[in-house]
């Protein structure tokens, strides 16, 4: 397995692995599918902001799964906290897609000077919330009934990890 910065040419693949994602998951709480140009533009708007858009390949240069981060929140108080996401194809889960995925992005984040990294999983997602404790992610919060799909309430659980521990927080 292969794991690099996606390409433009990436995208429909990326974009039927989330797309799946919605149609038959509670990994992101919204029954919206996105069009070919949503994801672009996503993509377009991350590459512009220096923000990594990951993918894991096979050695048939097929995609395997996606993982990103961006900002936590808008303000500036937030800028050194980082909100990832990480899919993986069904076909390719239980394969170390996503502990690859994950992985690479804490190296990034770290890199750019990042202090925490978040992740947000629907409270029963066991193996996300295994994986995220396997790279050293905590439970920090967990909000019962949060959201709602397929016609039930969702916990959700924030799952953090500070990267650049004794950094020192900015004057301003």
């Amino acid at each position: 397995m292969n794991v690099r910065d996606a390409v433009p040419k990436d995208i429909p693949a990326i974009l039927a692995i989330y797309n799946r994602s919605i149609r038959e998951t509670t990994a992101s709480w919204t029954n919206r599918e996105e069009s070919l140009d949503d994801r672009l533009t996503w993509f377009e708007g991350r590459k512009k902001n220096g923000l990594p858009v990951l993918v894991a390949e096979n050695d048939k240069c097929e995609i395997l799964g996606f993982a990103s981060f961006g900002p936590f929140r808008p303000r500036e108080g937030y800028r050194f906290t980082a909100e990832h996401t990480v899919y993986v194809d069904p076909k390719a889960q239980r394969q170390g897609v996503a502990f690859s995925l994950l992985s690479r992005l804490v190296e990034i984040a770290g890199a750019q000077g990042l202090h925490l990294l978040l992740g947000v999983i629907d409270g029963e997602n066991a193996a996300s919330i295994a994986l995220h404790e396997k790279l050293g992610f905590e439970v920090t919060g967990h909000l019962p009934q949060a959201g709602t799909k397929f016609g039930r309430w969702l916990d959700l659980v924030l799952m953090t990890r500070v990267l650049n521990a004794g950094m020192p927080a900015p004057e301003k």
